[in-house]
């Protein structure tokens, strides 16, 4: 947890500081959702699974906590960063659409985070919203 933590507030750090267009230069390429470097890959090993669902708890258990609102950015980064650390490849996924009836938003925007078939992180993701892309 003190990892998910501490990943969470470098991750809001960042942000504050830095332009998303320059932050997300470490997180790989930004493809399409139907690119085959999504729709191909392989479902994680035993070891890689139960290390994408230990991240996916120790963040789901501390974003509650922190200091800040751990929004899905946030959390997707941290989980990124905690997968990659150990040697698992993951896929953030970012996704829009329009807002709910009664919104205060007219757009929704949304960011999730896989590892082989493992959900790790913005799950479940909401039918109104439309993947535009994806870092792998």
């Amino acid at each position: 947890m003190a990892e998910a933590i501490a990943s969470m507030l470098s991750a809001r750090i960042v942000l504050l500081v830095r332009p998303f267009r320059i932050v997300s230069r470490r997180f790989g390429a930004f493809v399409p959702p139907g690119d085959p470097r999504v729709r191909n890959r392989p479902p994680a090993t035993l070891r890689e699974a139960r290390i994408a669902r230990e991240i996916r708890w120790a963040i789901a258990a501390s974003a509650p906590f922190m200091p800040f609102r751990s929004v899905c950015l946030q959390q997707a980064m941290a989980g990124h960063a905690m997968l990659k650390r150990r040697g698992v490849h993951s896929a953030m996924h970012f996704g829009a659409g329009l807002g709910g009836k009664g919104s205060a938003r007219p757009i929704d925007a949304h960011a999730w985070l896989d590892a082989g078939g493992v959900k790790v992180t913005g799950y479940p993701v909401a039918p109104n919203l439309a993947e535009l892309g994806c870092f792998v």
